[in-house]
């Protein structure tokens, strides 16, 4: 009998897997670069713009997740609408970029806190044991994954509002010229650091085959960037408002500095759990999800076959989710080591605003030639949404390759690689498959002759 993904997952942890992905430690960074761009206490309004505009991509992911709802996710969805050759490079190249991105990134910040918090533990201790634990649960279930997700994740986003409206209430709610954001360059520079303090809030589609309705992707996908936009806007605007920005700046951990003063002791040992609970909701949720589109990728081909192979007692992908865990202690390592832990967060960041480019391509050009395909989720106003998407992330992209030469020769590089891959191991793996499929048709249909000729 053939495995298949179980599906048990609900809303709930739909949400808090897309809002677990997006909010990481390296967001508490990225907030304080975004107030810096703009006047005042006026960082909410490039957040709540930002958001907005990532609401733009998510429709486009949510039409291309109702029409074609697989854990292969963009693979799938670039290939109907491009080719295959262009659907494996991207895919693969974005799932690379992801997993050393983000967990490189939340590796070096989380233990640079924990390393000022508990000195006497080694900095990469704390990576293993994360790593350990969110890869035992994983491996054990995605309900025991899930039900772990849900309860760090809404417990992470309540802390980060308590502590927000105590500093608030610190300060008599009283902000400084919260309307006026100034120059047009902040602005726009602020709201394009703030889509990407989103970025990552799509990766919960290879949950497609193991969801209990497939529209609740795309639901769980709106509701957390609507959720984490209002967070997001009033914990920016809490800290700058309790703490100079050129102090918040100066530090790598802002959170920590902005708790201490918002409640002292108490509040940095709250703000240190908090930052530990966003580094492991990020890395379990970045588990469950690509953890699935290895396995969706494995089983049409594209990676080894060993990928697809499913636990037979808990149903997950457990040979994915073991070399994930291997990758990510490797990655973390390296990014210790280096500290070029800023290079992956622009890597990330362009690479997803290429992915969401293409999301919206993809919308387009699958109306057209898939016109007649039922649809659960639908953009309104024709080609209107998908134009504005595709247009708004190829200008981010190429904004951040062009403020960081450095970050287009990487992603350029690793393109290099993605594409040898697709044009000499793909064809091998499907060569193969092919050869060993004909013989296991074929002695049914003789079996089948050697009756009628009898008769």
């Amino acid at each position: 009998m053939k495995l298949r993904l179980k599906r048990v997952l609900t809303l709930r942890t739909v949400i808090a897997t897309s809002a677990g992905l997006t909010l990481a430690s390296s967001t508490f960074v990225a907030a304080v670069q975004v107030a810096n761009f703009v006047l005042g206490d006026t960082a909410w309004i490039a957040i709540l713009v930002g958001g907005a505009l990532c609401f733009l991509a998510a429709a486009c992911f949510s039409e291309l997740n109702g029409l074609l709802p697989s854990a292969a996710g963009i693979r799938l969805y670039f290939n109907r609408a491009f080719n295959e050759q262009v659907s494996l490079t991207v895919s693969i190249l974005y799932m690379l970029v992801v997993i050393v991105g983000v967990i490189g990134a939340e590796s070096y910040i989380i233990s640079t806190i924990l390393n000022e918090a508990f000195p006497a533990l080694p900095p990469y201790a704390w990576i293993v044991i994360m790593l350990v634990l969110v890869t035992g649960m994983n491996i054990r279930g995605i309900k025991i994954a899930g039900i772990f997700q849900d309860l760090i994740t809404y417990g992470l986003m309540a802390s980060i509002v308590i502590i927000s409206l105590v500093a608030l209430f610190k300060v008599n709610f009283q902000l400084s010229a919260p309307y006026t954001p100034g120059g047009a360059t902040g602005i726009i520079n602020a709201v394009a650091l703030g889509v990407f303090l989103f970025v990552g809030f799509e990766w919960v589609t290879p949950l497609a085959e193991e969801v209990t309705q497939i529209k609740l992707i795309s639901k769980g996908m709106m509701i957390s960037i609507g959720i984490l936009s209002v967070i997001y806007a009033v914990f920016t605007v809490a800290m700058t408002a309790l703490v100079p920005k050129e102090v918040l700046a100066a530090s790598p951990a802002p959170q920590i500095l902005f708790a201490r003063a918002a409640m002292g002791s108490t509040g940095a040992a709250w703000m240190i759990a908090v930052s530990l609970a966003a580094t492991i909701t990020t890395f379990n949720a970045g588990l469950i999800s690509v953890s699935r589109f290895m396995y969706a990728s494995a089983r049409e081909h594209v990676l080894p076959a060993i990928f697809s192979k499913l636990s037979m007692k808990y149903f997950t992908p457990w040979v994915s989710i073991l070399t994930l865990f291997a990758i990510g202690l490797t990655v973390s390592a390296i990014i210790l080591t280096t500290h070029r832990y800023l290079t992956l967060v622009k890597l990330a960041a362009a690479m997803e605003s290429i992915v969401y480019t293409m999301a919206g391509l993809a919308v387009i050009s699958l109306r057209r030639r898939m016109p007649g395909r039922p649809r659960p989720y639908l953009l309104k106003g024709g080609n209107i949404v998908p134009a504005i998407t595709t247009l708004v992330f190829v200008v981010l992209a190429a904004a951040v390759m062009i403020e960081d030469p450095w970050t287009m020769v990487v992603l350029a590089i690793a393109l290099l690689a993605c594409l040898v891959y697709v044009n000499t191991a793909v064809p091998y793996m499907k060569k193969k498959h092919q050869a060993r499929k004909p013989q296991s048709r074929r002695r049914p249909v003789r079996a089948a002759e050697g009756v009628e000729g009898r008769k």
